[in-house]
């Protein structure tokens, strides 16, 4: 065999073993950052807040005028239904998940942000509400939502968390989602939405 096609064949197996290594990844790696929808329309990451593991599912600007976003707003008062022209509904989907063996507490600081530092906080939604997120405990090996439930089963499959927002932030974006651990507020994890 000539020395040029052992160098080729050796120059395949190096690529081949490159590309084996780099699909294996590290499962343990614990991300407290990422890219929602980025390059190559990736999925966000799971991001790691504490024991729990968080995953953006969908965020989108709600039209209250359209039949199913109409819905994720049910419950809200004439008072907190009202937004001012320069305002928008911004909606989060998310999911959480709890891989340990006993229940731990979901994040109740949940913020997003634009470029230009303005911070949002979710609104607190109504008992009726059968999309909200609500911080309480994660059952172990269990998730939120549960896929039994209306949220963990519709289209987004995720538990809503009900922002206003400037029009202006959409123009400043990407916007990020900030989670804070609720037992330890130093450790947090953020990732960009897609809008």
């Amino acid at each position: 065999m000539s020395s040029r096609l052992r160098k080729l064949q050796l120059v395949v197996l190096l690529l081949l073993g490159a590309l084996l290594l780099a699909a294996c990844g590290d499962s343990h790696t614990r991300i407290t950052t990422g890219t929602y929808a980025g390059e190559a329309g990736k999925a966000a990451p799971y991001l790691y807040v504490g024991p729990l593991i968080y995953q953006v599912q969908l965020s989108r600007e709600l039209n209250p005028y359209n039949s199913e976003d109409a819905t994720y707003l049910e419950g809200l008062s004439p008072a907190e239904r009202k937004l001012e022209p320069d305002q928008e509904w911004f909606a989060v989907f998310v999911q959480v998940y709890n891989n340990s063996a006993r229940a731990y507490t979901d994040a109740n600081r949940i913020t997003i942000s634009d470029t230009q530092e303005n911070v949002y906080t979710p609104l607190a939604l109504s008992a009726s509400s059968q999309f909200a997120y609500r911080p309480g405990p994660v059952p172990a090996k269990g998730q939120i939502p549960s896929p039994e439930t209306a949220a963990g089963s519709f289209g987004t499959e995720g538990a809503l968390l009900l922002y206003k927002i400037q029009l202006a932030s959409l123009d400043n974006r990407p916007l990020e989602i900030k989670i804070v651990n609720p037992e330890h507020p130093s450790e947090s994890a953020s990732a960009e939405l897609d809008v």
